[in-house]
């Protein structure tokens, strides 16, 4: 399957995940009970996500109108649609000029359904996943998930729109990956759980000698035979559909990546899969796990420490592992040279010369 990990939200300052630090000092400071009230109000959440499923900012596509005008188009009730839109005007995502309401820059850029640069699908994404959040007790109590099967399975569409909003997102940050790992002398790639090929693309993109097979699920492969096309590569990134716990990775490959999927498993079956990919790598060959690693306490990064609850209400089975754990399975599973290349981030391990 592929998988999710928001990596553009390292660079989105959002109260919650930010450290409340003392004045001109970089020691933590105790938050302050209007803080602390302020991580309890969901409402401008929920207010968001509304408007975003309701696409009212589509309405407002390059022009105003009032709240009765769209409340006509949405079969909406007008009063109550009008205090949706005050709010949003409060939230500085629309503008309001006597009666009539407009996108403001950023709604229009990014919340506009259609417009090249929309986010509204994975915003949809987690309205899709509030009402797991209700449950969070239940999990805290039981230590189980109250899911079953991830949203990419029950809802396939929202799943392929969602990973075709992080194939342009993440096109930002993988061609940094590929520099930084080095691979000038490489010739095969495997991209584990590649998704919409994004990383194959980019990796492919900074080595011309560089052949790539992604690896994920047939319904996730029609999204990335297209993406490939489109980037003209179809010459030198395969497709390969199974389930890789259980499937041959076939190769052997020079480099395999696995970009976000340990988070998705529990701690066995990704111990056993960085096992099985030593078996699949030629010798020399190395691992390159990228993921949301916990630093030894399990508490920062902060973003990192709020995602493993999300992880735990709304996937059957998955967590977020201390980097330490990652390195630890590649030691066990016979690679040398482990180490972490980027903090809490990046780690990679090489399969020997010589066994």
């Amino acid at each position: 399957m592929a998988r999710l990990a928001f990596p553009f939200l390292n660079s989105v300052r959002c109260p919650i995940y930010t450290p409340y630090y003392r004045s001109g000092g970089s020691v933590p400071r105790e938050l302050s009970l209007a803080e602390v009230f302020q991580l309890g109000y969901y409402w401008e959440t929920k207010i968001l996500l509304t408007a975003v499923k309701l696409d009212v900012f589509s309405l407002l596509d390059g022009q105003g109108r009032s709240a009765a005008e769209l409340a006509k188009q949405l079969g909406a009730d007008t009063r109550a649609l009008e205090l949706l839109l005050n709010a949003l005007v409060a939230i500085r995502l629309l503008a309001k000029n006597e009666t009539v309401y407009a996108n403001t820059l950023v709604a229009q850029t990014h919340l506009v359904k259609h417009g090249p640069q929309y986010v509204g699908h994975l915003l949809l994404l987690h309205d899709a996943e509030w009402d797991n959040w209700g449950k969070l007790e239940e999990a805290i109590k039981t230590g189980r998930s109250p899911v079953s099967r991830h949203v990419f399975e029950t809802d396939p569409a929202l799943g392929a729109n969602v990973l075709s909003v992080l194939h342009r997102i993440g096109q930002q940050s993988g061609p940094d990956l590929a520099k930084r790992l080095g691979l000038g002398q490489a010739r095969t790639m495997l991209d584990l759980g590649g998704g919409a090929g994004t990383n194959a693309i980019a990796f492919c993109r900074v080595y011309p000698t560089l052949s790539a097979t992604v690896f994920d699920l047939a319904t996730t492969l029609p999204l990335t035979e297209r993406t490939v096309k489109e980037a003209g590569l179809e010459g030198r990134i395969a497709l390969k559909s199974g389930d890789f716990n259980r499937d041959s990775l076939e190769g052997p490959y020079d480099v395999v990546l696995m970009s976000d999927i340990l988070h998705y498993q529990n701690l066995a079956t990704n111990a056993a899969l960085v096992k099985k990919i030593h078996a699949h790598l030629n010798p020399g060959g190395r691992l390159v796990i990228k993921d949301r690693f916990l630093d030894a306490s399990g508490t920062s990064p902060a973003w990192t420490a709020a995602f493993a609850v999300h992880i735990l209400v709304n996937t059957e089975q998955g967590g977020c592992y201390r980097t330490a754990e990652a390195m630890q399975w590649m030691h066990d599973g016979g690679y040398t040279s482990v180490e972490e290349i980027e903090r809490t981030a990046v780690v990679q391990g090489f399969k020997p010369q010589a066994e």
